[in-house]
């Protein structure tokens, strides 16, 4: 009988082609992960690139006159972007006035005050309202929104609070404005900003707060002086991050804000946004000059885009490596 082969010469045994196959799948699909990883990148690289061709021929033409004019005119072929700039800029501060406090308020109570069987619910609700298409926002903002804003709040604002002598709230009120596109947006970014506060103040070490109750603080003490403190940095990249998805927002800003390229100091007079802007007028552009100031606009609001995501990002990265 012959002796069973020995396995001391060949210490891997019958595994070894198994083995070999494994790292040869570990291999693949480490390139392919990383090939995934690097087009998403590169996608967004070439998207800057085309755009910004694509509008040289403008910002070359105009020079900084097409950030500073005021004019508007395709027929004469004169782009000053001031007016879509200057909405974009007015109905995202309005936002951030309105949607703020909301957010952050909602986040601190879903994160230190509601009771367990609650806080899933209303978190779940308020997630929400990120769900709902921009064109239904815009559908409730012309046929509900703006009705309203004439009829009772701009009358409130104007009479009741004696607010009409301010140039802010001056002039006549149409209902689609300036005033009524940032209430629209304040609905939409408010989901995104209490998300990420509520996450930023629970990543807060559960000592900061024991510490604080320990030395005699109240329930709202520990909240102020303790945990919002510790978190200030993601709520204000939360904020930052809601700046950013108003600057952005088109369909629902193009149905309620009037659309036309003026600069008024009153919210309630009507305005453009750099969104809007090419939204309306893209598929009507047949020069040249029109399409390179469009793709112009689209470059510049691409630049503020990520300027503000970029900073967003960094002061969430920030709370979070503070918290560990």
């Amino acid at each position: 009988m012959e002796d069973a082969p020995s396995i001391e010469g060949n210490p891997e045994g019958p595994t070894a082609p198994q083995m070999g196959g494994g790292a040869l799948g570990d291999r693949v699909y480490r390139w392919v992960t990383t090939l995934c990883a690097l087009l998403v990148p590169a996608l967004l690289i070439y998207i800057g690139i085309t755009v910004f061709v694509a509008g040289w021929p403008a910002f070359q033409k105009a020079g900084t006159s097409f950030f500073t004019s005021s004019r508007w005119d395709p027929v004469n072929g004169i782009f000053g972007a001031a007016p879509a700039i200057y909405g974009t800029l007015v109905s995202s501060a309005i936002a951030l006035v309105i949607a703020t406090p909301l957010a952050v308020g909602a986040a601190v109570f879903l994160a230190e005050l509601a009771p367990r069987w609650l806080r899933q619910p209303v978190s779940f609700l308020i997630d929400l309202l990120a769900a709902i298409p921009s064109v239904v926002y815009g559908l409730w903002g012309i046929f509900v929104l703006a009705p309203l804003m004439r009829s009772m709040v701009a009358p409130f604002l104007k009479h009741t609070l004696h607010l009409g002598d301010l140039p802010f709230f001056s002039g006549p009120v149409y209902g689609p404005g300036m005033l009524t596109a940032g209430v629209i947006l304040a609905i939409m970014i408010l989901p995104y900003i209490s998300a990420v506060t509520r996450e930023v103040l629970m990543a807060v070490p559960r000592s900061q707060r024991e510490a604080a109750l320990a030395l005699g603080a109240t329930r709202w003490e520990m909240i102020r002086d303790a945990v919002i403190p510790g978190a200030r940095s993601g709520i204000v990249g939360g904020i930052v991050l809601g700046l950013g998805r108003a600057l952005g927002e088109t369909m629902a800003v193009t149905m309620v804000i009037g659309n036309t390229p003026k600069i008024s100091a009153s919210l309630f007079s009507t305005g453009y946004t750099m969104a809007s802007i090419i939204a309306n007028e893209f598929n009507e552009a047949v020069s040249a000059d029109h399409q390179a100031a469009l793709m112009a606009v689209g470059a510049s609001l691409l630049v503020i885009a990520l300027i503000v995501n970029v900073i967003a990002r960094w002061l969430v990265a920030r709370v979070g490596a503070s918290a560990s």
